[in-house]
């Protein structure tokens, strides 16, 4: 049976984004990091791992996969909307957003979309 271990994301600065996915999320980077390729683990061992590579290809305005970030209220996600700002993370226009839409769409300082989700409105 397979499972998923890294969610991959390519990246122009691997050290910057080493930098704001650590803060991001809590991860430490893995000991082999270096400028072509980081491996970011859950600090205490639980979850997904992310890893970080040198790319070249450009963002995509409409990525067909991205990371959802989960926040327990709107609350939550209003903190942590604000956190990730204060960390690099930038607004995103998006124009595809639903009525009334449960998500907030970030980048990462790389341009990399993400949303932050209030879980407690399911």
């Amino acid at each position: 049976m397979l499972t998923i271990g890294s969610v991959v994301l390519g990246v122009s600065d691997v050290r910057r984004a080493v930098a704001f996915w650590t803060r991001a999320l809590g991860y430490v980077p893995r000991d082999d990091a270096n400028d072509r390729w980081a491996v970011l683990l859950p600090a205490d061992g639980n979850g997904v791992q992310v890893a970080l590579g040198l790319s070249e290809s450009p963002v995509q305005e409409h990525p067909r996969v991205h990371l959802d970030l989960y926040a327990d209220s709107a609350a939550e996600q209003a903190a942590e909307v604000e956190r990730l700002v204060s960390l690099g993370a930038e607004h995103v226009d998006w124009d595809l957003y639903p009525d009334d839409p449960d998500f907030i769409v970030l980048a990462d300082p790389d341009g990399n979309r993400f949303c932050v989700i209030d879980t407690g409105r399911s």
